[in-house]
């Protein structure tokens, strides 16, 4: 076994840590071995070396100490090694090319730094860990990399991503996720809880679409700046019958989906209308409710599966870093 084929991605971020051992096989394509879990960089009570170490040494006796590359919340300043955000543009090699290097307990560590970028408003943008799904969809077809495409990643904040010839131009992110949960569990608008996520899986029993694409579209088709008056119908549509509390979030998740959506319909950046699809990358239950929403407006979609999409980001800068390596060798 050639130990220079087999890498280690970690995606650390603020509640969890996820591990994932590769193989790059002859052809440069990617194979996920195995995976495990840990705890994420606000969540542990060990040091990072110990949550990390934890994880991952049950690999060393059959694959020996593999190269390791982290990504996400681990290299912000809550975090082990902090990372400079980058400026985009940027591609895939620059990217590689300004990781954080360090050696602990054996193990030759990489930690991808986050990218930033200056809107046409004079505020910026930052991501961490999103950019590795982004590289990682450049690879998928070879059409990704030519041309301008606008990428969707649904989470706790949403991102749109504009990338132009295989490079990340800029982006945009929303509170999309964040509000849902402020919204759902710390409001008025929603009294009787209901659990919508359990273990970070999305409960399908609590879901009414009827109910979410009547939220969808109150904002899509309301005035500019209607959320923050239509935000009180989660409430007095309960008191008035017209929804129940299961339904209330569904309602509730399509009126800041909607919004969401036409927030990006309406950018400046880009126009959505000269798009050929907006692809989504993020959990599926999420990504087939932005997909809904946006195909209601007539664009089209196209949905990627989130881990095999991110393992790529990571293989592409694992790559990247050896080419590195070799030109100063």
């Amino acid at each position: 076994m050639q130990r220079s084929s087999y890498f280690i991605a970690v995606d650390w971020g603020t509640s969890r840590l996820r591990a994932f051992l590769c193989k790059v096989k002859s052809d440069g394509s990617l194979k996920l071995v195995t995976r495990r879990a840990g705890l994420g960089v606000s969540k542990s009570a060990l040091s990072f070396e110990e949550t990390l170490m934890q994880c991952i040494s049950p690999w060393e006796v059959e694959y020996g100490k593999l190269p390791v590359l982290m990504a996400g919340q681990i290299g912000s300043s809550i975090g082990w090694k902090e990372t400079p955000y980058l400026s985009s543009p940027i591609s895939p090699q620059e990217l590689a090319k300004s990781c954080v290097n360090f050696q602990c307990n054996g193990y030759n560590i990489n930690v991808i730094p986050g990218l930033s970028c200056k809107l046409e408003n004079n505020n910026y943008d930052c991501m961490r860990g999103e950019e590795l799904q982004i590289l990682g969809w450049l690879q998928l077809a070879e059409e990704n990399q030519v041309g301008r495409h606008l990428v969707c990643l649904p989470g706790t904040h949403t991102k749109w991503v504009l990338v132009e010839d295989g490079k990340i131009k800029l982006f945009k992110t929303a509170l999309t996720g964040e509000l849902f949960d402020l919204i759902a569990n710390h409001s008025v608008l929603i009294q009787e809880k209901v659990t919508v996520f359990n273990q970070g899986v999305f409960n399908q029993g609590v879901f009414n679409q009827e109910a979410f694409d009547s939220g969808a579209a109150f904002t899509l088709n309301s005035e500019m700046g209607s959320l923050i008056h239509g935000l009180f119908s989660v409430r007095s549509r309960q008191l008035f019958g017209q929804l129940s509390a299961h339904e209330a979030t569904s309602y509730l998740s399509g009126l800041l989906i909607g919004s969401d959506v036409r927030a990006s319909m309406n950018a400046t950046e880009w126009s959505l209308a000269k798009m050929d699809k907006v692809s989504i990358i993020g959990a599926p239950h999420l990504s087939s409710c932005f997909a809904s929403v946006l195909e209601s407006q007539s664009i089209s979609t196209e949905i990627c599966q989130v881990t095999t999409t991110t393992l790529l980001g990571f293989n592409s800068v694992f790559q990247s870093i050896n080419e590195v390596n070799q030109e100063t060798a």
